[in-house]
């Protein structure tokens, strides 16, 4: 559920994440502390709303405990444009490889999909009427010329989808050529967009003829009429101000990058790479096809299990600019037993959504719920602790044979208890090296 953040206060903020993400109440907190504060900046007057900066979060914690699903589910709270992006996928400037700015563009142009989707379906309405009276004017230039129907006749055959299927003859606009890309460098990439842009401004866009029936020329009319009746320039106006001012990007494996690479090999350097993301995280301005846009009131989420590497070993400049640091905690089988039941969009519902297209009514038992948490937590102690999802591959194989064999069952109930878990696992969990590979 998308609302305005002046509606959203930090206990409404809490009390939303509540119902898809278990625990970790002092993240959870802090994120909705992070996203008020940007409000309040922007109620702030004057020159000293733009020395407000925007309070950075650094989340400390093992994978799988729900530091990504966090970021996303503020972001699509908040409705704002969110991106996630890796660290150890960037390389230092001078290395073939993605540039730090690279995150930005995709920021932006992720926030004019949505501004651009958003008045999609504001002219939905009349796009729709305008592809009808094309096809309608189609129908009635190819119609038998000794005896027409009636235009009023044709609509209402056509909206009673009696018409659906008949053939027409439509000019439909040809899908333009993507130029050659001969730039390497995210940098030059854009200036091998804007020419190309440039070159389909001075252009016109062909047409050519297609052979279709109704129901095709209507869907692909009204695609047509709703590019012309949108405006391009106000699109990217709001998309580069939402990207702006409303902004979430989150930098996962930031530990990746925390340190020194060895002095030798050809490895590129961490500190190189932190150094290239400190002006980003700063605040500097980053040229997009879209136009040029402004970093300074991004609000930055990055994350990170630090095992190995430690948040002092990042560089001073670049731990300064993430003031808010919350460590997230390991998930306990408890966890695993509310993470099963209690989300809106929890694993048991989707499992027993999914069943139920078969026909198939899948009924999660307590004692099978605590089975597979007990299960899953004791995988994660023996091994490597991926936190939740180890539920998914222990699910999996739980369900393996009833996903196969539904199809066939239609009209089953099928109770999902504590002894079914054990004997679709058993001969798994006994043997320590196939639970290693296989859950």
């Amino acid at each position: 559920m998308t609302r305005p953040e002046s509606e959203l206060t930090p206990r409404q903020i809490l009390a939303e994440l509540d119902r898809y993400i278990v625990g970790q109440a002092e993240a959870k907190r802090m994120v909705a502390i992070a996203l008020r504060t940007r409000w309040r900046r922007r109620q702030v007057e004057g020159p000293l709303a733009d020395e407000i900066t925007p309070k950075n979060i650094l989340m400390i914690g093992p994978t799988g405990v729900g530091k990504t699903e966090i970021a996303r589910r503020l972001a699509r709270l908040a409705g704002a444009p969110f991106i996630k992006v890796e660290a150890s996928k960037y390389t230092e400037v001078g290395y073939v490889g993605r540039d730090v700015e690279g995150m930005v563009r995709d920021l932006v142009a992720f926030a004019v999909n949505m501004v651009r989707a958003e008045e999609s379906e504001k002219v939905a309405v009349r796009a729709k009427a305008q592809a009808e009276e094309r096809v309608l004017d189609a129908l009635a230039s190819q119609q038998d010329p000794v005896a027409p129907e009636p235009r009023e006749t044709l609509r209402t055959r056509l909206h009673a989808g009696e018409l659906d299927d008949r053939p027409l003859r439509v000019e439909v606009a040809e899908a333009g050529v993507p130029m050659m890309n001969i730039f390497s460098n995210a940098g030059m990439e854009e200036v091998g967009l804007q020419f190309q842009d440039m070159l389909g401004n001075l252009m016109p866009r062909k047409t050519r003829t297609r052979q279709m029936v109704v129901r095709e020329a209507l869907v692909v009319f009204e695609g047509e009429e709703r590019d012309r009746l949108l405006d391009p320039d106000k699109i990217n106006r709001e998309a580069l101000d939402r990207a702006q001012n409303n902004g979430i990007i989150f930098i996962d494996e930031m530990d990746k990058v925390a340190g020194r690479e060895s002095a030798h090999g050809p490895d590129v350097s961490r500190e190189g790479v932190q150094r290239d993301l400190l002006p980003i995280v700063e605040g500097t301005q980053v040229t997009t096809k879209f136009g040029v846009v402004s970093t300074d009131h991004i609000l930055f989420i990055a994350a990170g299990a630090f095992h190995i590497s430690k948040v002092s070993d990042l560089i001073p400049e670049l731990q300064g600019r993430f003031p808010i640091r919350v460590e997230l905690s390991a998930l306990t089988r408890a966890d695993f037993v509310r993470i099963l039941t209690e989300p809106d969009n929890s694993l048991v519902r989707q499992y027993e959504a999914l069943m139920a297209t078969e026909g198939v009514r899948l009924d999660f038992q307590e004692d099978g719920v605590h089975a597979i948490a007990e299960i899953a937590a004791d995988l994660n102690a023996r091994h490597q602790n991926i936190g939740a999802r180890r539920l998914h591959t222990v699910l999996e194989k739980v369900l393996e044979d009833l996903s196969f064999h539904a199809p066939d069952l239609p009209g089953r109930a099928i109770p999902l208890t504590a002894t079914y878990v054990r004997e679709r696992l058993g001969d798994i969990l006994q043997d320590d090296d196939l639970s290693r590979y296989i859950l």
